[in-house]
């Protein structure tokens, strides 16, 4: 990847802009330039908001047909550059290439399924009011409609697919989207920005703006702004719902992702199959994703046997270059952030947890990492590490593990490695968490599904469809006189 000549514009309500000041980009792994980005100012935010709440109404009445298309258009032109955004991705995120080539395929499949639902949403559901002798002759007829502009900020871990879970369910929607992408990572969401410029959507409906987080707070406050949907670290997140009680917040927050190994998955084959996912998922994109594994729960009929499997298939792992294709493992965001999981670790190991493997940085890279043992009140053992680090527990029996699941302040996802559907039921029932995967690892999300948290992991639900219905609101319509 080769950095660009002059700064990347952003897309001020639809087009090309530029503003006085740019920031750089930089790579994660090797510290090169990846590109210089053009900063907007006040004015020029302004303008954005300003044309987003103008356009509300016209965007929100937009028929279906032009609204898919444009999200079709987005497919097609994804599908036609796949490898350059691929290559962007790994470049300022520093993920490897594989995993890089993975997410745009995910961020295509957002922006099929978004297409798909704006044809059929807001289709309406019919109530008979005759129910009752005073609805005689009434039907209700209830559809939903946009509560206004989203403001959509994104996070760097997935700088392409996470940007589309805010901007693709927006126009599918009819609500005109404010994207903030993060700092480290803005060059993938200008150039979603590119591919939107191409449709025919009406001005205004779309902006992507990165704009530095310390102007992120007046962009929160701002009343046309009425909707917010932010995934990122938890303090932030739940400064954002604090300082707006009365907006429409959807926080996707943190996660400690525990893998559950029951009993009955105890073959070899089976012990196998839970420690390849396990180790891949606890180190993939760095550990920078908040269901990849942190946590290996396991019956004591399985650890010990179950545990050298894992910490075998880490070390197997193939850390490095971030654009070699054999690299499982790259670079953290930064050098600050694998210093902060090195000392997160090196305090674990202080306080009685045992290392099995790992526990070294080089510059912005932490090897990937297995530990047991590790004391609840260290950092890395209630606090979510973002980084490729893996404690393992041992537990007697299933409510044991449900127990040591649900003892976390996060409930994000929890995997659950189980042939028994009993359990499986039992799992989903007692887990205090967004979603329980039955079968593999915590970190398996399809991007149609719903997808959020309990407890301290947010509030609210992505997935195309359901970011749709937090965007807008039910109105119902009662029609008199009908003979039913």
């Amino acid at each position: 990847m080769t950095e660009a000549t002059s700064p990347h514009a952003f897309w001020l309500a639809g087009r090309e802009a530029t503003g006085n000041t740019t920031f750089e980009v930089t790579s994660p792994w090797d510290g090169r330039t990846v590109g210089h980005v053009s900063v907007p100012t006040d004015e020029q935010v302004e303008e954005a908001v300003a044309a987003a709440a103008a356009v509300a109404e016209e965007f929100a009445a937009t028929p279906a047909h032009v609204r898919a298309a444009a999200l079709d258009h987005v497919v097609t032109r994804l599908g036609e550059r796949a490898e350059e955004i691929a290559q962007l991705i790994s470049a300022e995120n520093g993920k490897p290439i594989k995993w890089a080539r993975g997410e745009v395929a995910r961020c295509t499949s957002v922006f099929r399924w978004a297409a798909d639902e704006a044809r059929r949403f807001n289709g309406g559901d019919a109530q008979r009011l005759d129910s009752d002798a005073g609805g005689t002759g009434r039907l209700a007829l209830t559809r939903r409609f946009p509560l206004g502009t989203v403001l959509g900020i994104a996070p760097f871990n997935f700088p392409l697919n996470l940007c589309a879970h805010k901007v693709a369910p927006a126009i599918a929607a009819g609500a005109p989207i404010i994207l903030k992408p993060a700092p480290a990572t803005p060059l993938s969401a200008l150039i979603l920005g590119e591919l939107l410029a191409e449709t025919e959507l009406p001005a205004g409906s779309w902006s992507v703006l990165p704009v530095p987080n310390d102007r992120m707070p007046a962009l929160v406050q701002d009343e046309r702004l009425p909707i917010i949907s932010f995934t990122g670290s938890e303090p932030v997140g739940w400064s954002i719902l604090d300082s707006v009680p009365r907006k429409r917040v959807t926080l996707e927050l943190g996660g400690n992702g525990a893998a559950i190994v029951l009993p009955d998955f105890s073959s070899e084959a089976d012990l196998d199959f839970a420690a390849q996912r396990i180790a891949t998922f606890s180190n993939y994109q760095g550990g920078q994703s908040c269901i990849s594994v942190q946590r290996v729960i396991a019956d004591a009929s399985v650890y010990d046997r179950l545990v050298p499997k894992v910490v075998a298939a880490i070390e197997a792992l193939a850390t490095g270059d971030p654009s070699d294709p054999a690299t499982d493992v790259g670079p953290l965001v930064s050098e600050d952030a694998a210093k902060r999981v090195e000392s997160w670790v090196d305090e674990a190991v202080a306080a009685g947890a045992k290392l099995l493997t790992g526990g070294k940085r080089d510059g912005a890279t932490y090897a990937p990492t297995a530990l047991e043992n590790v004391p609840a009140d260290t950092q890395l053992g209630c606090e979510e590490v973002f980084g490729p680090v893996l404690s393992f527990t041992r537990v007697d029996g299933e409510e044991a593990a449900f127990a040591a699941a649900n003892d976390s302040k996060y409930g994000l996802q929890a995997g659950v490695f189980t042939h028994d559907v009993q359990a499986a039921f039992r799992a989903h029932r007692k887990l205090e968490v967004g979603g329980v995967i039955v079968g593999d690892v915590p970190s398996y999300r399809a991007d149609q599904m719903p997808y959020g948290g309990a407890k301290q992991s947010g509030v609210g639900r992505e997935g195309v469809r359901y970011a749709m219905e937090d965007y807008t609101y039910e109105r119902v319509l009662v029609l008199t006189g009908l003979d039913l």
